[in-house]
């Protein structure tokens, strides 16, 4: 037995390496697929028209803001180095945040005092029922034995899509909607806040990683204030950005068999639209069927991508 086991060893070792070689990683290029911009959506074009404003103009002012302030540079970098990625990335999302979706504050400073502003009594709640009551009914019990936030509050999204959008349960009428927008909206005042305009569902989602690898506490979706004041201060919000980034990288590695981490406006696209786990599922099954070669920026990516040489200046 004790010869069988170093062959065994060896066994196992060419195994793991075949399967590594089988599954080698194909690094996506730089730049973008499509020449011209896809199309920005409507709602973001009425906005900024709304606003008086320019998509141009709204670049111009996040460009400031970055070039002024080396300190908030300074810690984009740093959260940038804590989570392994590329501080680009970042840079990329607060500049495609900040261009179509809300104008930048002139300062820093100004995301600090927002932040501090964040404070009182209200809840994650819709139609009088708290999100902890929600989700303690039984549709959610398949959830309680996920390992991780990250698990457990993708499964709780997959539930209330399956079981409670649009549908009457209980005798209560639910929205077809978004979970986000139905029980993490207490303002009514739009779904995303702070320097990296983070929704409070994709913190609550992401809380474990950033309490590991920053260490700050983690969230409870019976504490809305805490969820907010973590999304609002701009220091936490970076960890969240980069944790957010970093699932995006990996989901398309571990799913799709590419690395999306050279192609800044890809992970800007997955910032901006969310939910990486199914869309690297959905890459990977036109990729094999022979209908897509490479994932694709959408215009919130493309911008970032065709600026890349500007905002590799502003690091």
């Amino acid at each position: 037995m004790r010869q069988l086991f170093p062959v065994l060893a060896l066994a196992a070792a060419l195994f793991v390496q075949s399967q590594t070689t089988a599954l080698a990683i194909d690094v996506v290029p730089a730049g973008n697929r499509n020449a011209e911009q896809p199309a920005i959506p409507g709602a973001s074009v009425r906005r900024t028209k709304g606003n008086k404003t320019s998509f141009d103009a709204k670049y111009q002012k996040v460009r400031d803001l970055l070039s002024g302030d080396r300190q908030l540079t300074g810690k984009i970098r740093a959260a940038a180095g804590k989570y392994g990625i590329d501080p680009i990335h970042i840079v990329g999302a607060i500049v495609g945040e900040h261009t179509y979706n809300v104008d930048a504050y002139d300062r820093l400073q100004s995301y600090y005092v927002k932040a501090a502003s964040y404070t009182g009594n209200f809840r994650f709640a819709y139609d009088g029922e708290a999100i902890g009551d929600f989700l303690k009914r039984p549709q959610f019990s398949e959830c309680e034995g996920k390992k991780g936030s990250y698990a457990q509050w993708t499964c709780r999204e997959n539930v209330w899509n399956r079981s409670f959008s649009g549908k009457t349960v209980d005798g209560t009428s639910f929205p077809r909607n978004r979970f986000s927008a139905v029980f993490f909206q207490p303002f009514y005042a739009g779904q995303t806040f702070g320097l990296g305009q983070i929704n409070p569902l994709t913190a609550l989602t992401l809380t474990d990683d950033v309490a590991r690898f920053s260490g700050y506490k983690p969230l409870d979706e019976n504490d809305a204030a805490g969820v907010y004041q973590a999304i609002m201060d701009p220091d936490i919000s970076l960890a969240y950005m980069a944790a957010a980034i970093r699932r995006s990288i990996d989901a398309y590695k571990k799913i799709a068999g590419v690395d999306i981490s050279k192609n800044p406006g890809l992970t800007a696209t997955l910032y901006n639209i969310g939910n990486p786990d199914a869309r690297a599922a959905a890459f990977a099954a036109r990729r094999a069927a022979g209908e897509a070669t490479w994932p694709e920026e959408n215009y919130y990516g493309w911008l970032v991508n065709d600026k890349l040489d500007d905002l590799r200046s502003l690091l």
